[in-house]
Order: C-alpha cells, then structure tokens, then sequence
C-alpha cells in the first residue's frame, strides 16, 4: 500500500507541472493605440496582377511611424493581405495569408520596387 501511494504522489509531481506547461506565445507590441491614418492618394495601378496595401502607422522605437500605401504583388498566388491593426494594447503586424502560409512583410524590403514580391514564409 505504501509503494502504491508513493508512485501516486510521484506520478501527481510529475504530471501537474507538465499539464500547466500548456502556455501559448503571442507576438505584439505594446505603446498605446497609433495616431490616425494619414490622408493620401492612391497611384493608379501598375497592372492587373498588383495588390493595393493601405498605408498604416507601425511601432519603431516607442512610437509610430507612419507606412505609406503601396501597390505589389503578393508572394504567391492566391495570397491576401490582412492589414496590421491594434487591439487592446497591443500592434499586431500586417501579412500575407493564404493556402501556402503566412509570409510577414519586413520593411527591408521596402527599397525594392518588387516589395513582398517572390518573399518566403517564415
């Protein structure tokens, strides 16, 4: 009966540690709600294979910086973009979804004409 409830205990030690080890991660920013969306005009669009990402406000540094709109071509075919929004206290970056995954958009990028153009999901 003693061996019985010895490996109980030891199993309860055990098992109750790796049960709440059950912890999500979740990538954000926190500084507060962005300034409002800057008024500007939209070019015309390049070709019919191109997407329009609206500008938005985006986290450098403890405060905002202002993303002006542009027209691309996503990274693959079929691939969408979900703008960035801000939700409680927290920014939560723009991306490309669709059927091959999730490509985010790097602002390196920004000085090539092609954009997220031929980018890899990370």
């Amino acid at each position: 009966m003693r061996d019985l409830f010895k490996t109980l205990v030891l199993a309860t030690l055990l098992l109750v540690p790796a049960a709440t080890a059950n912890a999500q991660i979740t990538i954000g920013v926190r500084i507060g709600a962005p300034p409002p969306p800057r008024a500007y005009a939209v070019p015309p669009r390049p070709g019919p294979d191109y997407t329009w990402v609206e500008g938005y406000q985006y986290p450098e540094g403890g405060h905002y910086k202002w993303h002006d709109g542009y027209w691309t071509r996503p990274p693959y075919q079929g691939a969408y973009w979900v703008a960035p929004y801000h939700s409680g206290e927290r920014y939560v970056p723009g991306r490309w979804e669709g059927s091959r995954g999730v490509v985010a958009h790097d602002h390196r990028w920004d000085k090539s004409k092609q954009r997220d153009e031929n980018r890899r999901r990370r």
